[in-house]
C-alpha cells in the first residue's frame, strides 16, 4: 500500500509528465522542442545544486549508469518515433515499462502484494489497451513497435537503477538535481550530430516555452524520485505512468483528438489499477 500523500504526490508528478509531453507533442518539430527542454533543466538544476549537498558517493555508480542509459533512450526514441505514431510508440513505451519494473521487483529486494502486483498490471494492460486492439484489426504495424519494445526495457532500466540510486544518495533533491544537469549533455551532442545548425537557431526562438516546460519535468521526475524512497519503487513507477491517461484527456481537450471506445475502457482500467495500488 501507498500512503494517500505519497500516491496523490505521484498522481501530480503523472499530470506535470502529461503537460510537459503536451508542449512536446503540439509542436512543429518535437525532436528539438524535447532538447530544448532538456537544455532548460540542466540550466535550471544549475542553478539549484549550490543549495543542494552532493548526494552520497555510494549513487554515484548509478547516476552514471543512468546518464548511459538515457543517451540510449533518446536515440532509440528517435528510430522509434521515426517509424511509429506518437499515438502508438507512447503508450507501448510508458506501459510496458513499469510491468518490467514489478517483474524485477526481487533485484530490488521488495516483495509485491497481490493487490499492488494486480494494480502494476492493471495499469501496464489499460495503457496499451488501445494499441493492442488496433494490432489485432491490423490498424498499426510497423518496424516502431519494436523500437517502442526496445524503449520499455530502457525506460525500465532506469527506472531501476534510479531507484536505487536515489535511495543511495542521501537526498533525493540533490540526486534529481545533478541528474537533470548532466544527462542534457549528451542529449545536446547527439542533437549537433543530426541536425547541426538547426539546433541554435531552435533554441533561441523556443527557449521561454522550453523554461516552463523543463519545470514541469523537473518537478515531475523529482517526485517520482523522492516517492522511491518511500514507498515501492513497481508501484511508484506504475502510478506515475497514468500520465498517458492524462496526456490522452488533455489531447482531446486542446488538441481535439478522438478518445475512442477502447481508450475510455483502458482509463477505467488504469483508474482501477490505481486503486488497486493504493489500497494493495
Amino acid at each position: 500500500m501507498i500512503d494517500t500523500p505519497v500516491a496523490l504526490l505521484v498522481l501530480l508528478s503523472a499530470l506535470m509528465h502529461a503537460g510537459w509531453n503536451y508542449f512536446v507533442k503540439a509542436s512543429a518539430d518535437r525532436f528539438l522542442d524535447t532538447v530544448a527542454l532538456a537544455l532548460a533543466g540542466s540550466l535550471l538544476a544549475a542553478c539549484l545544486l549550490p543549495f543542494f549537498p552532493l548526494p552520497a558517493a555510494a549513487s554515484r555508480p548509478w547516476m552514471g549508469i543512468t546518464l548511459i542509459v538515457h543517451v540510449g533512450y533518446f536515440l532509440v526514441l528517435v528510430e522509434t518515433y521515426r517509424h511509429a505514431d506518437l499515438s502508438v510508440a507512447y503508450p507501448l513505451m510508458r506501459g510496458m515499462a513499469p510491468v518490467l519494473v514489478a517483474l524485477a521487483a526481487p533485484l530490488l529486494g521488495e516483495t509485491l502484494s497481490p493487490g499492488l502486483l494486480l494494480g502494476v498490471m492493471l495499469i501496464g494492460f489499460g495503457i496499451t489497451l488501445p494499441v493492442w486492439m488496433g494490432l489485432r484489426r491490423g490498424k498499426i504495424g510497423g518496424a516502431g513497435i519494436g523500437y517502442a519494445c526496445a524503449n520499455a526495457c530502457i525506460i525500465a532500466t532506469y527506472t531501476y537503477t534510479d531507484g536505487v540510486g536515489v535511495r543511495l544518495s542521501g537526498s533525493a533533491a540533490a540526486y534529481t538535481l545533478w541528474l537533470f544537469f548532466l544527462n542534457a549533455w549528451g542529449i545536446l551532442a547527439i542533437a549537433f550530430w543530426r541536425h547541426r545548425g538547426d539546433v541554435t537557431t531552435h533554441l533561441k526562438r523556443r527557449w521561454a516555452p522550453a523554461f516552463g516546460g523543463s519545470i514541469l519535468t523537473l518537478g515531475s521526475y523529482g517526485i517520482v524520485l523522492w516517492a522511491m524512497t518511500v514507498a515501492s519503487i513497481p508501484a511508484v513507477a506504475a502510478l506515475r505512468e497514468t500520465s498517458v491517461i492524462f496526456a490522452a484527456i488533455l489531447g482531446a481537450w486542446l488538441l481535439k483528438e478522438r478518445m475512442g471506445r477502447w481508450r475510455v475502457a483502458g482509463a477505467a482500467l488504469v483508474a482501477l489499477g490505481a486503486i488497486s495500488i493504493r489500497w494493495g
